[in-house]
């Protein structure tokens, strides 16, 4: 797991702020196949629903000054939606989810059956979230309101990333979080004594 890869061009998007929520999170919610994530904390999420999904109407509230209110669901909703289309969902985190977290994924017992596979190791500290293997999020946001830019302008933390769709990276990306996935880091660590779960003992 230390290394320092060859340098090279690489195409990619520098981000900030809101600019994760518009391209990160928009990103997640277009999925076709596959949605792996990891961050140190996990957060409950509120999206903005833009789409109607299948058999639910479009919000028609208005608000106040009369303009189309916006209409908020939690990201697990939006995830459950994904399961339902089989689209292959991970989340490796450190920290414990929190409570809010906990409590909406109790609301998806799809998501609770299988449908979002959760591991945790103490030990990561990354962030990154790859969509569809062709697109993949490198940078300092946690899976937070805050991290993501979902939250308002003076609440939202400073976050910097970057995105591309360079194979090379994706590829290796996708490698580190298989080995930690997977638990083949477990062995020579030295928190394995008390790590909740080691994931080389998951079956």
């Amino acid at each position: 797991m230390d290394f320092i890869e060859p340098r090279r061009l690489l195409p990619a998007q520098l981000i900030g702020g809101r600019g994760h929520y518009e391209s990160v999170v928009r990103a997640v919610m277009e999925a076709k196949r596959s949605v792996w994530i990891a961050t140190a904390n996990v957060k409950e999420l509120m999206v903005e629903d833009h789409r109607a999904a299948p058999g639910r109407r479009r919000t028609a509230a208005v608000s106040a000054r009369g303009a189309p209110a916006r209409s908020y669901r939690s990201v697990l909703a939006v995830l459950d939606d994904l399961a339902a289309r089989r689209v292959e969902l991970r989340l490796l985190h450190a920290a414990p989810p929190s409570r809010p977290f906990r409590a909406a994924l109790d609301r998806q017992p799809r998501l609770r059956r299988g449908g979002l596979a959760l591991r945790a190791c103490p030990r990561v500290h990354f962030k990154a979230v790859v969509v569809d293997g062709a697109y993949l999020y490198l940078g300092s946001a946690n899976w937070t309101g805050a991290g993501l830019g979902a939250k308002g302008r003076g609440r939202r933390n400073f976050e910097l990333g970057f995105v591309t769709a360079d194979d090379g990276l994706l590829d290796r990306v996708q490698e580190i979080y298989d080995r930690v996935w997977r638990g083949a880091e477990c062995g020579a660590c030295k928190l394995r004594d008390v790590c909740p779960a080691p994931l080389d003992q998951r079956r």
